[in-house]
């Protein structure tokens, strides 16, 4: 007899750069708006203050070069373009100079939105979780190892949308850098091999439409790609 009423999920996993090997993936976390001219745009005064996250579920996650539906139930679909980190050693309460040593490597990230719904959210003071966790919202390119590509902590951040530049920023201008972010987010969570974090993205963010086609990079670390479908 079988032991599960249902068969599990399939791992959710991120391919490594040149290679066929995979990482597993348990949780992602995000951080919010941590650059100031994205946190300008969206009507809001940077400072520095802690970063606060939210969280997207694997289930969510899309590889780079993937078609998706135009999301579900919103009428302005943003991307937003972000360095992703991936854990590969555990660590609490690790501080920022010993923060790196957690790292098993990077990819470029875009964190999909349903702006409005996170906006009506926002507004009404409730959680994030229909404007920012849902399928498809968590597209990944492929993990550059952090023991090949060193720990980027400047370079080019940029996305296009049908060949037309949205987004370019440079890392630096992140008001918490990586090590800031990660040692913050083990002082609340035990940090494991198979968590990804997204970063925030630069100013720029901005909605797509069905047959838009994204493509983005970061220096040193990679590239991705998007095409939006049909809404179902």
């Amino acid at each position: 007899m079988d032991a599960y009423v249902f068969p599990p999920a399939a791992q959710a996993a991120v391919a490594v750069r040149g290679t066929s090997r995979r990482y597993a993936v348990s949780r992602i976390f995000c951080v919010g708006r941590n650059y100031a001219a994205h946190a300008r745009e969206m009507g809001f005064d940077p400072d520095r203050e802690p970063p606060f996250f939210f969280n997207k579920t694997p289930i969510d996650l899309v590889a780079s070069g993937s078609a998706i539906a135009y999301a579900l139930g919103t009428n302005n679909f943003h991307y937003e373009m972000e360095l992703v980190i991936a854990i590969g050693k555990p660590a609490l309460r690790i501080a920022p100079q010993q923060a790196l040593d957690c790292v098993w490597g990077y990819a470029c990230g875009l964190d999909m939105t349903r702006r409005d719904l996170q906006a009506m959210a926002r507004d009404k003071g409730q959680p994030w979780d229909f404007g920012k966790d849902f399928e498809g919202s968590a597209v990944i390119g492929a993990l550059a190892p952090a023991s090949e590509i060193g720990h980027p902590d400047s370079g080019v951040i940029q996305l296009s949308v049908n060949g037309q530049l949205r987004q370019s920023a440079d890392l630096k201008d992140m008001i918490w850098n990586v090590p800031e972010v990660l040692s913050n987010l083990s002082t609340y969570y035990h940090l494991r091999p198979g968590d990804l974090i997204y970063t925030g993205t630069p100013e720029g963010v901005g909605p797509v439409r069905p047959g838009d086609r994204l493509t983005g990079r970061i220096d040193g670390v990679g590239e991705i790609a998007l095409a939006i479908g049909q809404p179902e």
